[in-house]
């Protein structure tokens, strides 16, 4: 893809969070502070209730205390920062292309008592605005997929990631058997061409060195989470589509449906990826 066409995909993604249909939805729907997919004790749980313990399950996979230095890579609204600074007292730093979200964060940060912990810097993960070897821990939740270099963005992780550092996150990926253009439906609402994959992030990873890899395949929540997400926009329709407006609520059912479909058909992977410089915990 070229550069106009990597720009452009960043461009949209900005532009869409920054709407105000899209926070309204994100914020009303998604799962409030924490917007990404939950991992679901049984189908009918609230998304709310599901969504932080993806975050949970992620930290409990790391070596963190108030010394560790986190920089989290497309941090919606701070739900995971808060947690891991109240949590750990450690500071973490949000790097998010959203005016919107990040002044939402800032908000929140202040309303928990842990502004002093975090900090929040409007930006993008294909060109980190950080030093070299400035953070012990990188994170992120469902963000890489908008990107259209993730291998440009597994690079500058490692660019910026301590020698012993660990990096660990979720994505929208695809199976890596999935047919060729079989999810264009999914890939047009991002404007993209392609997902990532367990195997393409572990692959990237090996090229630059790192060869400690762990995979968590929580794929079936995936799917769970857009049928959710969906009964919800529906059992609130008339509300959403007041604060939305129809044509946004509409096109938003129909893409879920895209999404709900595409995992139900096994075409699409969710979990946890745990790359790590030096020894997985």
């Amino acid at each position: 893809m070229n550069v106009s066409e990597e720009k452009t995909a960043v461009d949209k993604a900005q532009e869409y969070y920054d709407s105000n249909s899209a926070d309204e939805f994100y914020f009303k729907i998604w799962g409030g502070e924490h917007i990404h997919v939950g991992i679901y004790n049984h189908p009918a749980e609230s998304i709310k209730e599901a969504s932080p313990r993806i975050v949970h399950k992620m930290a409990k996979k790391l070596n963190i205390d108030e010394k560790t230095k986190v920089l989290d890579l497309g941090s919606g609204y701070g739900g995971a920062a808060r947690y891991l600074a109240k949590t750990y007292n450690c500071e973490v730093t949000c790097l998010n292309l959203s005016e919107t979200q990040n002044e939402k964060n800032e908000n929140f940060n202040k309303q928990h008592e842990v502004d002093d912990l975090i900090t929040i810097v409007e930006g993008n993960f294909e060109a980190i605005p950080f030093p070299d070897s400035s953070y012990d821990v990188i994170w992120s939740q469902d963000a890489i997929v908008h990107s259209s270099d993730r291998q440009k963005v597994v690079q500058e992780v490692d660019r910026v990631l301590k020698d012993d550092g660990d990096f660990i996150f979720t994505d929208l990926m695809q199976t890596y058997d999935c047919p060729q253009d079989v999810l264009k439906p999914v890939l047009d609402r991002i404007h993209l061409d392609s997902l990532g994959s367990f195997g393409f992030y572990v692959e990237q990873a090996r090229k630059l060195g790192i060869q400690s890899a762990q995979v968590f395949d929580l794929s079936n929540h995936l799917t769970t989470h857009y049928r959710r997400v969906k009964e919800e926009t529906q059992r609130r329709y008339d509300e959403m589509v007041e604060t939305c407006g129809k044509e946004y609520i509409d096109k938003m059912i129909q893409g879920l449906d895209h999404w709900v479909d595409a995992g139900n058909e096994d075409y699409l992977s969710w979990g946890i990826i745990h790359l790590s410089k030096g020894e997985v915990a």
